[in-house]
């Protein structure tokens, strides 16, 4: 057997296991870790050992070389256990599983009866099925299982912090088998230079430059099948063949199996670790890597393209110097290079957490030892969705619907459906849980459940490979499950969805409000343009409104049947911005939508009050003349020290509802907001002794001498009236308004100002002679008397003639 890199480590991680229970190992790319480790502990293990893989592929490959090992076949000491596919037996020692099984058989026997060991292989990439593995696994064997040997494998992880919380020493392996020479680019690519044809013309320059066979990192499938149609007519002498996850197995042996000459093999992440593909001496790396991330269009986790952190380059590196001494050819620069994040975001902290949430509530706890705890706010938003489908109780307990879910291989929503709808529904929870096999065919769903039907005269070019993957899924889901009442596409989508049901606005426009609160728009183009229901199953996230990108139509009976228990009557009362008035109506009301809509005639007078409070704040006070001469004598007296309501903006705004609700039983819109008097309002806020205070310290008028009531103006510092000269003939005292002479502007008999004065008797004994003198030839028949002390106040003129 040839000897690798980890074999020196093999002792020590052993005595590690033996002393502590527990290891976490540290082995570059290419050491051997994931096929010696099993077998190195298989004689130490009581019971089964199972290990994790983050990939079916890989699970299949390492299963298939540990078995070959051995000299035995697949399923004999050796098996593995992927979705869809299992080839154990019950002398099966060692199991290779894919992440989500461990939960499974942790969730069905929380004691793991009859495993004595766990191993989380390729643990660096931190996806949140083996963060949550490891929590339950640490729980257990704290709990339950102080025997069961846990081992956490990495190539670039920083180690310590998981060794921390394991409690567990750090077993290292030093070195790659053979060096490895890096090459970047010399400038970097353009704003259009793209990805597929970069690759290519990296992949030919390799090629002409370096020996050996090379594999390539791309980021998915698509990507793949570009450059091997750039590269097949440009590389002779070499085969290029590709690999990936939905490969079919044969073809996936073709590339992990020894050639007959020079290959390109291009590869997604899967081949960065635990795979081996012989011959290999030259890494091509496109620096792009596919992850999950919550995707809000979805409602569920997505793959996305992002750019590859140096720890997953240097992994891919390595590849290169597992034979010989190699080359690794990057298409960035070495500048580049250090912008690049050090390791990938643990995918806890990105995810769609709802089906983590419904384990967490299976499971019974939420409190387990994660390495990176799940986001708060995240986890909230999920445990919500999986109340809003029955998965959870008002307490945040699991349903007996929710268990259920949780023993589906589908995300919550799509299980819902799944659970729901019966058989019928597995075509649809296929695809929905892969990307879509028909981008070019509008958003119409039902065109892609035809083609997965078999219907072939479609728009769109669908891609087969994926519409063969979601038949293959729709047989696997509906196998042993009864078809339930035909429901359309549109009902059981509404099924996984009912924050997307889609009501369309009035207008020309293709654009709806969904039942969730949120806007979305269509092409108006598209033959889906003019349903007045829809279910959105895929959405962009654009703001405000999302692009539809799937979607299906439902018919409102169809929501009346299948949830007759969300739909609700409501009353609203409300203030309409764009018609400036309270609008009050009976709505039949799906979340967010209406399904029905009437005038409410008979509002409460209390309901239609308050709704136009909200139109007051946004129209703003508007005081008449005698309400803002009122409120300046409130603020005026309320300066000087008494006790008096604040009158000001800003606290008549904050506090509408105590002065003046009582008093809108009869305003209901802009119209009438403007006629509406608020000294009336004013006024009421001020009990008796407040009106005695204010009328003695600031009285609203000047009574003269004839009896008559002049308003006095308080806008300036100093209180003012305007009055006729005349009638104050006979005053010898000048009037004062809370110990302040009163402003007097003094009017000709035209109303025309000749003097202002705060000081009459001074008035009378100076400027009235010149004063006298101007008037009495300009209005000869009014009194200007050379005394006017001595006169009597009038406004009356002499009678012509006299």
């Amino acid at each position: 057997m040839t000897r690798l890199p980890i074999d020196d480590a093999l002792p020590d991680l052993l005595a590690a296991i033996k002393r502590k229970g527990q290891a976490v190992l540290m082995a570059p790319p290419g050491a051997g870790k994931t096929t010696r480790v099993p077998l190195a502990m298989l004689p130490r293990i009581t019971g089964r050992i199972i290990m994790l893989e983050p990939r079916r592929l890989a699970a299949r490959a390492a299963a298939m070389r540990m078995a070959a090992t051995l000299g035995e076949r697949v399923g004999e000491t050796v098996g593995f256990r992927i979705r869809g596919e299992a080839k154990v037996s019950k002398g099966t020692r060692i199991e290779v599983v894919t992440e989500g099984i461990l939960t499974r058989m942790v969730q069905s026997d929380p004691e793991l009866s009859g495993i004595g060991a766990v191993i989380f292989d390729e643990f660096h990439e931190r996806s949140l099925n083996a963060d949550f593995g490891l929590a339950l696994c640490l729980e257990i064997r704290a709990a339950l299982r102080e025997d069961l040997v846990l081992v956490a494998m990495s190539a670039t992880l920083d180690a310590q912090p998981v060794a921390d919380l394991m409690g567990a020493p750090v077993v290292v392996s030093e070195g790659r088998s053979f060096p490895v020479e890096t090459r970047w680019l010399d400038r970097p690519l353009g704003p259009r230079a793209r990805l597929e044809t970069e690759t290519a013309d990296l992949v030919v320059r390799a090629a002409a430059e370096a020996e050996g066979s090379i594999l390539v990192f791309l980021p998915g499938e698509g990507e793949i099948r570009r450059v091997q149609g750039l590269l097949t007519s440009r590389l002779s002498g070499c085969e290029v063949l590709p690999l990936y996850g939905a490969l079919p197995p044969a073809q996936q042996a073709a590339a992990l199996e020894p050639g007959r000459g020079r290959r390109v093999v291009l590869a997604t992440s899967i081949a960065e670790t635990s795979l081996t593909i012989p011959d290999i001496r030259v890494v091509v790396d496109a620096g792009r890597a596919r992850r999950a991330r919550f995707d809000p269009g979805s409602g569920m986790s997505r793959l996305v393209t992002e750019k590859a952190t140096r720890a997953e380059a240097d992994q891919r590196a390595g590849r290169a110097g597992r034979v010989a001494p190699g080359v690794a050819y990057r298409l960035w620069t070495r500048g580049e290079e250090g912008a690049l994040a050090a390791f990938p975001l643990p995918e806890i902290a990105s995810a769609d957490l709802a089906p983590l949430a419904l384990e967490l509530a299976q499971w019974g706890s939420e409190a387990l030892p994660f390495l990176t705890p799940p986001p708060g706010p995240a986890l909230t938003e999920a445990q919500a969705l999986l109340r809003d489908l029955g998965a959870l109780d008002g307490a945040g307990s699991i349903t007996a619907h929710g268990r259920r879910l949780a023993g589906l291989p589908l995300h919550p929503r799509l299980g819902h459906m799944l659970e729901l709808a019966g058989a019928q529904a597995a075509p649809l929870a296929a695809l929905m849980g892969e990307r879509d096999p028909m981008r070019g065919a509008g958003a119409d769903l039902s065109v892609r459940l035809a083609a997965i039907a078999g219907r072939r005269d479609l728009p769109g070019g669908p891609d087969m490979g994926a519409l063969a993957r979601i038949r293959d899924e729709a047989k696997r889901l509906s196998r042993g499950r009864a078809t339930g009442p035909e429901m359309s596409p549109g009902a059981m989508a509404a099924l996984a969805y009912p924050d997307r049901i889609g009501l369309r606005r009035p207008g020309d426009d293709p654009r709806w409000l969904l039942s969730g609160g949120r806007g979305a728009v269509m092409a108006a183009t598209d033959p889906l343009a003019g349903a007045r229901l829809i279910v959105a199953t895929d959405l962009s996230d654009d703001v405000p409104e999302a692009r539809l990108r799937m979607a299906a139509r439902i018919e409102e009976a169809e929501l009346r049947e299948i949830f007759p228990d969300r739909i609700a009557e409501v009353t609203l009362c409300d203030w309409s911005k764009r018609e400036n008035r309270v609008v009050a109506r009976l709505q039949e009301r799906l979340g967010a939508i209406a399904l029905s809509d009437r005038i409410w005639r008979d509002a409460p007078e209390d309901q239609v009050a308050r709704a136009m409070l909200i139109g007051v704040r946004q129209l703003g006070l508007r005081p008449s003349p005698a309400a803002e001469r009122f409120r300046t004598r409130v603020l005026l007296v309320r300066a000087g020290g008494a006790d008096l309501p604040d009158l000001s903006d800003d606290t008549l705004m904050e506090t509408l509802e105590d002065w003046l609700l009582p008093f809108l039983g009869d305003v209901r819109s802009a119209g009438d907001w403007k006629g509406f008097d608020l000294l009336g309002p004013w006024r009421a806020m001020l009990d008796w002794n407040q009106t005695q205070t204010l009328d003695r310290e600031a009285p609203p008028g000047f009574t003269t001498p004839l009896g008559r009531q002049v308003p006095i103006d308080y806008d300036d510092a100093q209180p003012a009236v305007s009055l006729r000269l005349q009638e104050v003939f006979g005053v010898t005292r000048h009037p004062t308004v809370g110990g302040t002479p009163l402003k007097m502007t003094l009017l000709s008999p035209a109303g025309r100002p000749v003097q202002v004065t705060d000081d009459l008797p001074g008035f009378w004994a100076s400027s009235y002679a010149d004063v006298r003198r101007d008037m009495s030839g300009r209005y000869p028949r009014h009194p200007w008397p050379e005394d006017p002390t001595e006169a009597a106040p009038t406004l009356r003129a002499k009678p012509r003639g006299t």
